[in-house]
């Protein structure tokens, strides 16, 4: 038996239903353990693989692209699919060119921010803060539009917000391919067979939820910003899809070509990855 492998999430609905018969003790397991999980904001995710500090972690996409030399993509537990992509809202009653505006983002290595600067083409003046800060900013006048992402995709509009591009759509209309958000990555240092059981344990868990939704409702309601039941539902059921259990071709056509994008715009180093 290998010691424990550390491992880390997001608290947001989708994660922890993926990861709730993993780390509850309902998948059975050969070769592995894992240490009790973290869970953190994304963007904490993201800092800490960039660190390499957990051996298996949920990241953004686009933190991935800065993370290969560390980690590889498992092809079980990703966020990745149509009609899911981050929102530019504004509480704005006028237009202007939002390449002049200020912007609150979830984090500067979340796939959000990267779309964003694919889309603009250009650099905007832009604020961190944590996703679930993003609608109190803007409502708030600190800045002049947010991307808003998580449970707050559902819940803009009752804030007063409105959205001013669909970057999920932005993104389909110019690829034809579904939006890679999120992924699960694990440290490229584990045998190979250590992270394929990992790969088949994740799958296993996203089917146990599946057929077993209730018994994640207490897990899910301990983690989540937004308590609603309607809206944890929705999440999970945009989040969480057939791309979760595998990525196959078209998912990972889908996170070499937002990595290419990254690339080009000179975001990222060359990697062998984007060809292979």
């Amino acid at each position: 038996m290998t010691a424990p492998l550390t491992l880390g999430y997001s608290p947001c609905p989708n994660d922890t239903f993926i990861f709730c018969g993993l780390t509850q003790g309902n998948i059975p397991l050969r070769h592995l353990r894992f240490a009790q999980p973290a869970l953190e904001d994304v963007e904490t995710l993201n800092s800490w693989a960039m660190q390499g500090r957990l051996d298996v972690t949920k990241l953004s996409v686009h933190a991935l692209g800065h993370a290969l030399d560390r980690y590889t993509l498992l092809d079980s537990g990703a966020a990745l699919g149509r009609g899911c992509g981050p929102l530019l809202v504004t509480a704005r009653a006028g237009s202007g060119p939002a390449s002049s505006w200020t912007v609150a983002i979830p984090g500067q290595l979340t796939t959000a921010a990267l779309l964003l600067r694919l889309f603009l083409g250009q650099p905007c003046r832009a604020i961190v803060m944590r996703f679930d800060r993003i609608m109190d900013a803007v409502l708030a006048g600190e800045a002049d539009a947010g991307l808003v992402i998580h449970e707050s995709r559902f819940t803009y509009q009752a804030r007063g917000l409105r959205c001013v591009q669909d970057l999920g759509a932005w993104w389909e209309e110019e690829t034809g391919l579904p939006i890679p958000l999120g992924c699960i990555a694990a440290r490229r240092s584990l045998m190979p067979e250590l992270t394929a059981e990992i790969e088949q344990a994740i799958a296993a868990s996203i089917r146990w939820a599946q057929a077993h939704p209730a018994d994640c409702l207490g897990y899910i309601r301990q983690h989540a910003q937004e308590l609603d039941e309607a809206v944890t539902a929705a999440h999970i059921g945009l989040y969480v899809n057939n791309f979760s259990l595998s990525l196959g071709e078209e998912g990972r056509a889908a996170v070499r070509e937002l990595l290419r994008r990254g690339q080009e715009a000179g975001l990222f180093s060359p990697s062998a990855w984007l060809t292979s």
